[in-house]
């Protein structure tokens, strides 16, 4: 346990001081929101799919495959399906407007096309919400840290939320884009070595599907207790409009830029898919009856590998954990500091200013985040409430007003509001219980494009110039 502590706390040390490093760099807002727009294909594919591969990428998704089998490889799966979207559809699309009209975050493109009012409705929702997402990378932190040196929640999150806050706080998109790539060496290099080694301790694959309970589900793909073909609906549409991907996809230098380097990362993710439910299901092997399926991750890299590569990989999962949480405070300080700081408290406010709000914020939304980990139970069920509420709010606002300027706010606030009461009201009533066809997110987004037609319908705007 002595080194695998030391690896980490090591390896920690080292990120803080190359984003104090690179912090030098950080001239203004622009290259603290954006990167001064001049991320190549490269890093802005390692920022991303470091963004990507978090806390429900890794063990939430492992956990899913302890309990479920394979069919878990649609929770990454999705994500790679709403990466190849963002990149080939909104993505470039997106990039466009914000590089003409000098947009800085996502609240920017939703006043530009639809005025303050959206704005500052989704600001506030997606503040609050965002707080719990960071609560699901610390707590994924904290369960590492617990399995390794037998540290409370408490002192886990502590420990991640200050390392994530020091180094993103110092320098935002920019410091973050190249500590990213430090990151995602790790974390695929960690897996690339630990999971076919982990298969080869276990046994081989025959030995790890004989560890599984005899549940006919576990061995269907599209369909599982928890997983399945199903977390399409709730994960695909939050990974083509989520703030902090579109924000990141602010900072390309050009569309060909978010094109190659989102979509290369989408084409990773449904790849590295198939890690997290087979180190899951792995994990059967050295302990068939986990109380904490999230326990999966450490469980195989402590007992499944020799001392040294579990260590690694006890690193590159924390470097996931870690990468991932710095996307979410990337959402909180620029959402807290430009969409409602800078538009409503002080729109006077001079560059260093709103730089200095963005890196409160960021420290703010670090402390929040560490006190909401205590008290959330797991991984999944906070980043299922995330995604529901950001994908139900946004898709269609988001998607629509790309390809047309005709509907405005009324159709907008329709949309954000009927489709959040539909989401709420759905998962209450427990619909998918009756089916799992009747996902309360496929329903909720369905209600919303519905009642932005119906208020279009009923006003009939006339065509708005571009």
């Amino acid at each position: 346990m002595a080194l695998q502590l030391g690896l980490l706390l090591g390896y920690s040390a080292a990120l803080v001081l190359l984003g104090f490093m690179l912090s030098r760099r950080v001239e203004g807002s622009a290259s603290f929101f954006v990167a001064d727009r001049r991320l190549g294909p490269g890093l802005l594919f390692s920022t991303v799919l470091a963004a990507n591969i978090g806390a429900g990428s890794i063990i939430g998704a492992s956990g899913l495959g302890y309990t479920d089998g394979l069919s878990a490889w649609w929770w990454v799966g999705s994500a790679g399906i709403g990466s190849l979207l963002l990149a080939l559809w909104l993505g470039p699309r997106i990039w466009r407007v914000a590089s003409q009209n000098g947009l800085y975050t996502a609240g920017d493109y939703l006043e530009h096309r639809y005025g303050s009012a959206v704005r500052a409705t989704i600001a506030t929702l997606l503040w609050f919400l965002t707080l719990i997402i960071l609560a699901a990378q610390l707590i994924a932190m904290s369960e590492i840290l617990e399995w390794v040196i037998g540290a409370p929640r408490w002192a886990g999150a502590l420990i991640g939320g200050l390392v994530m806050t020091a180094y993103f706080a110092a320098g935002g998109l920019l410091t973050s884009a190249w500590v990213n790539m430090v990151q995602l060496i790790v974390l695929l290099g960690g897996f690339a070595i630990g999971v076919p080694l982990a298969l080869a301790g276990a046994g081989g694959w025959e030995a790890v599907l004989a560890a599984q309970p005899p549940d006919p589900q576990r061995s269907s793909f599209l369909f599982g207790p928890n997983s399945g073909i199903v977390l399409v609906a709730l994960l695909v549409p939050a990974f083509v409009v989520s703030p902090g991907l579109i924000q990141k996809a602010y900072g390309a230098r050009n569309e060909r830029a978010v094109r190659i380097g989102i979509g290369l990362q989408g084409l990773v993710l449904l790849v590295f898919a198939f890690a997290p439910p087979v180190v899951g299901m792995i994990a059967h092997v050295y302990d068939p009856a986990l109380a904490n399926p999230e326990f999966a991750v450490p469980v195989v890299l402590t007992h499944g590998l020799p001392a040294v590569l579990g260590a690694l990989g006890l690193a590159a999962v924390f470097s996931a954990e870690l990468s991932s949480a710095d996307a979410v405070l990337f959402m909180l300080a620029t959402s807290l500091s430009k969409d409602l700081y800078k538009r409503y408290a002080a729109p006077d406010a001079s560059d260093a200013q709103v730089l200095r709000v963005a890196r409160i914020a960021a420290v703010a939304g670090g402390i929040l985040g560490v006190l909401l980990a205590i008290v959330i139970p797991t991984v999944i069920d906070s980043l299922t409430v995330f995604y529901a509420v950001l994908g139900v709010s946004l898709f269609v606002p988001v998607a629509v007003g790309l390809h047309t300027r005709r509907p405005g706010v009324p159709e907008a606030m329709a949309s954000i509001g009927v489709g959040i009461a539909v989401l709420f009201y759905a998962r209450l009533s427990e619909l998918s219980s009756v089916s799992r066809l009747l996902d309360p997110v496929l329903i909720a987004i369905t209600a919303s494009g519905i009642a932005f037609a119906l208020v279009f319908l009923v006003r009939r705007p006339e065509p708005k110039g571009l």
